[in-house]
């Protein structure tokens, strides 16, 4: 690999680093995670330029020697400032960012990882305090989806017969699948969905990216749309190993 290349990148994160440097992690299309730093004190202009939920031209110079990376330029083309606008556009965002952090990237569909995470980040910029934890929800049922790990929401995983409209059903994170009102064990341990819940998460499953920028249309009731949280939430959780404490303010 030369040592100077360029990634199409989203930030993620940016920490201080020693007295005037800091450390950027950053989301790319071509190589997942990655993790650079940013040198320069206060009137450096990459300074401003690498900062979180920006996305544009990544310039990385790599020392194999050290294997370090430094930031040596950021060309940015989406700058986000809506986002920073408002608490719950900045807290949604936060977690976002930090479910894709602990979730290695989204494994090795980086493209995809991106293109879903940026379109989250642009529905943010102008949404109300209310259509953020619809954007959220979006944004971590396909995410389940991307790490390979989206369960079927249509059947019964122990008899096999498909979920009616009307019927509800009870999640296991220990087997990761569904079992309906004959099949289920222990039904107060395990997750509960209602008909309208899983309504909701197939219908957003096939939403048009498009959509994104209006949630506040999505047809759901509070009661569909914190089970669905909880679902997305669960299933994460299985892979993660914990609950992301950014996940509480959703």
């Amino acid at each position: 690999m030369p040592r100077y290349y360029t990634l199409s990148a989203l930030a993620l994160r940016v920490k201080p680093s020693g007295e005037s440097n800091r450390e950027a992690w950053f989301l790319t299309a071509e190589e997942g995670l990655v993790r650079a730093t940013v040198f320069g004190g206060a009137k450096s202009r990459l300074r401003s330029q690498v900062a979180p939920f920006h996305e544009g031209n990544l310039i990385i110079y790599h020392d194999p020697v050290k294997d370090s990376r430094k930031v040596t330029d950021f060309d940015v083309h989406l700058w986000r400032p809506g986002i920073r606008e408002l608490w719950e556009r900045a807290a949604t965002a936060g977690a976002l960012a930090e479910t894709v952090l602990f979730s290695q990237g989204g494994g090795g569909n980086w493209p995809e990882a991106l293109k879903l995470t940026g379109l989250s980040l642009d529905a943010l910029e102008t949404a109300s305090a209310e259509a953020c934890s619809r954007i959220a929800v979006y944004f971590l049922w396909h995410w389940t989806r991307i790490l390979g790990i989206k369960p079927d929401l249509s059947s019964c995983a122990s008899c096999q017969k498909e979920a009616k409209h009307e019927d509800f059903l009870w999640y296991s994170n220990k087997k990761e699948a569904f079992f309906c009102e004959k099949c289920v064990q222990n039904p107060d341990s395990l997750l509960f969905i209602s008909p309208g819940g899983r309504l909701w998460l197939t219908e957003i499953e096939f939403l048009h990216p498009t959509a994104l920028k209006t949630p506040e249309k999505w047809p759901t009731d509070a009661v569909s749309m914190q089970q669905a949280k909880a679902l997305s939430q669960a299933v994460l959780m299985g892979a993660l190993g914990k609950r992301l404490q950014t996940w509480d303010i959703l």
